[in-house]
């Protein structure tokens, strides 16, 4: 490798000048030696005393997980692979198309090189039954599917084989954690493994009750309290939120309802545990707010109440044209 040689009490001011004139060769590290210093360039040099010399090559640092592929996929599967991928602790689970499975385990290699995380996983299913869980696929790490999340200072344990979690909905959470005022009673009616719980109550002295029907996440639920410096108390229960709900003997200050499949089928349960002026956090999917908004008022219209919707948002995108939809309201009794 040529090298400019100069004495080492020069060597930075040498180095500025030979980068600003384009003349450095950046694909190598500069390499001190007693009393001088040798910086690659990329030919001679006029004013320079040029010698040879063995250099360290420069780590390449990849921009983005597609740089590294560069070499193994086409432009055109490059194009078709989604490089966005959720990163839940120190697993990171991909969305690879039908058309590049064959070549997954180059792709799951690539993430772990891009991300240095401990496992990748593929998603081998949609989200399904009622325990809100997919099939995926080992890719490459290690196979150790439980990790802890962290979110807004609080600590989130799962495994992502056995629960759901969107690291997505952080934002969300934030919001509705900062709307919270101390002194709420609040239910999380399809708490997981207790992200909104965790999160509010670590922030706000309030009491959460806190249902799942999936027995998995209701036990990292209770390991998360345990994780948690709360300010709030959270009680956890494990069911169908219908059949739960009717050993509650108590009306709410707030519900969130962030199951956005079939949350609607279960609104007639909260507008009867919902206090007067209390507040529905209700979520589903939808192209538009006018069929949540629509839901919530014949919810409400058929046990005599009213609604007044406070703030509508996107959450995020689920398909085209599709999006994760948030509704806020307020309930109130008909005079």
């Amino acid at each position: 490798m040529k090298c400019v040689k100069v004495p080492l009490k020069q060597l930075n001011d040498t180095r500025i000048k030979l980068m600003e004139k384009g003349l450095m060769n950046m694909d190598y590290k500069i390499k001190a030696e007693k009393d001088y210093g040798y910086i690659p360039v990329n030919d001679n040099v006029d004013g320079y005393e040029i010698v040879c010399m063995h250099l360290e090559a420069m780590k390449k640092v990849p921009h983005n997980f597609s740089e590294l592929l560069e070499d193994e996929l086409t432009s055109d599967e490059i194009e078709n692979l989604r490089t966005s991928f959720d990163t839940i602790g120190d697993i990171v689970i991909l969305e690879i198309p039908d058309d590049l499975v064959d070549k997954k385990q180059i792709i799951g290699d690539a993430a772990l090189k891009f991300t240095k995380r401990k496992a990748i996983y593929m998603k081998r299913s949609a989200i399904k039954g009622t325990t809100r869980v997919r099939d995926l696929e080992f890719l490459s790490g290690e196979d150790d599917s439980v990790t802890i999340h962290k979110e807004h200072g609080a600590r989130l344990k799962l495994d992502v084989r056995e629960v759901y979690f969107s690291p997505r909905l952080a934002t969300e959470r934030k919001r509705v954690m900062e709307s919270v005022v101390d002194g709420e009673k609040i239910l999380d009616m399809f708490c997981g493994i207790g992200p909104f719980p965790i999160v509010i109550a670590r922030n706000k002295n309030v009491d959460i009750t806190a249902v799942d029907i999936n027995e998995a996440a209701v036990k990292y639920l209770d390991e998360n309290i345990r994780l948690n410096k709360l300010k709030g108390s959270i009680k956890t229960y494990c069911g169908d939120v219908r059949e739960v709900s009717k050993s509650f003997n108590c009306k709410y200050d707030r519900i969130i309802m962030n199951l956005p499949g079939l949350a609607y089928t279960f609104l007639d349960v909260a507008v009867d545990l919902i206090e007067d002026d209390g507040i529905i956090n209700y979520y589903e999917f939808s192209d538009s707010y006018e069929q949540g908004k629509h839901r919530l008022k014949e919810a409400c219209k058929n046990v005599g109440k009213e609604i007044e919707i406070i703030n509508c948002r996107k959450v995020k995108s689920t398909s085209p044209g599709e999006w994760h939809v948030a509704i806020d309201g307020r309930i109130k009794k008909i005079d």
